[in-house]
């Protein structure tokens, strides 16, 4: 998923804002590294976005913590002599948060003896993740967890997982028609609410008045993405609602660039991006600098590359995080609820993370449970005071 070009015709509205209002300089499109100064907008990232988990599950249930998947010594020993085996059924392993949610199961399975016996990779297809799914089955582990990659055409090919006995834990996404306890076990996710305001809230702050962003979305029904979305919009509709939406859906990654490009070259009025996460987000970035396009753009995921661009105070200006490390250890915890023969809750929240320039390194160490490498260091550090 990717973007590109925009007219010019942006540029010089934005200068005639200027004119017009020097404050709305910082909050629109700017020269070189993207689209205001350091000190034009500051944000305290302990002030941005909600204090708990706010995202409901798909048929609205609260979120519950992860604390209440905790086990104990007696449960953990009966875990261990149980010889249990999983397998992991992902849409893709071409992300950071696919490398950091796996690494949190592993993690945590080896702590209670319990065997990983493959892990698939989608590549985002209904037809490939069928195949793994029904392949996964026939090697009888004794949960799946997974993440659908489409919640109405996958809804059959989940179904024959609590059919064949297997206990299954979601990631995100619920399969259409589905029941709980009966059809799985838990679902576990990230507060996509959480982090669409906050993805929404650091980009208004360089929206001027009446001004209008565009987002760039994901086209096939996924809940998580819609969530995103849907932070994105109830924000600004309570907090700015004098600025207008434009959105463009993507469903092929192939074509992103296509997609969100021919979007903003249609729509020069656009003084900002939300994409939906972070490769597209990357991938709209570069399209933009071959443009001469310097709109400030916000997301959802820290990858490596989305926090190198926020470090050097570019046109990415913030994004919200997931704690996909964290989450892979909670669904972790959920499935290995269910093979002690409890219920866990139907819907798992994990709490949302604003990052900005100024907070960049702590929330690496956050996400990644690891410390920012070398380049991501440099580039703070040549970015100045601004980047922490």
């Amino acid at each position: 998923m990717r973007s590109t070009r925009k007219s010019r015709g942006l540029l010089l509205a934005a200068t005639a804002l200027c004119l017009a209002a020097t404050a709305a300089c910082s909050a629109g499109t700017s020269s070189g590294s993207g689209g205001d100064s350091a000190s034009a907008v500051k944000l305290d990232p302990a002030k941005v976005g909600p204090t708990s988990v706010i995202g409901q599950g798909p048929n609205g249930e609260p979120a519950a913590s992860p604390d209440q998947l905790k086990i104990s010594d007696e449960d953990a020993a009966k875990l261990k002599a149980g010889k249990y085996k999983v397998g992991l059924v992902m849409h893709t392993l071409n992300l950071d948060f696919s490398k950091l949610q796996i690494q949190g199961m592993k993690d945590t399975f080896d702590k209670y003896g319990v065997e990983i016996i493959g892990t698939t990779d989608a590549s985002y297809k209904v037809d490939q993740q069928t195949a793994d799914l029904e392949n996964m089955i026939q090697r009888k582990p004794n949960g799946i967890i997974s993440l659908p990659v489409d919640n109405t055409a996958m809804a059959p090919a989940f179904k024959k997982v609590s059919q064949a006995g297997i206990k299954l834990v979601l990631i995100d996404n619920l399969p259409t028609g589905f029941k709980h306890p009966a059809d799985y076990s838990a679902v576990v996710s990230a507060d996509s609410q959480g982090n669409g305001q906050i993805a929404a809230e650091v980009l208004a702050a360089r929206i001027p008045k009446d001004g209008t962003i565009g987002i760039v979305g994901f086209g096939i029904d996924f809940f998580v993405t819609n969530e995103r979305v849907k932070g994105v919009k109830d924000w600004l509709a309570k907090n700015r609602s004098d600025i207008k939406i434009k959105q463009a859906n993507f469903t092929d990654q192939s074509k992103v660039s296509q997609t969100a490009g021919d979007f903003l070259t249609a729509n020069p009025d656009v003084k900002g991006v939300f994409v939906v996460w972070d490769a597209p987000a990357m991938d709209t970035l570069s399209a933009m600098r071959a443009q001469g396009i310097t709109v400030p753009v916000t997301t959802i995921d820290l990858g490596l590359q989305a926090a190198l661009e926020i470090a050097k105070g570019g046109p990415l200006k913030g994004l919200g995080a997931q704690r996909p490390y964290d989450q892979g250890v909670a669904e972790a915890m959920a499935l290995l609820n269910a093979f002690l023969g409890k219920e866990p809750p139907a819907w798992v929240g994990v709490q949302s993370l604003p990052v900005i320039q100024s907070n960049v390194l702590e929330s690496y160490k956050t996400v990644f449970h690891a410390d920012p490498p070398a380049d991501l260091v440099a580039a703070c550090k040549s970015a100045g005071s601004a980047c922490g």
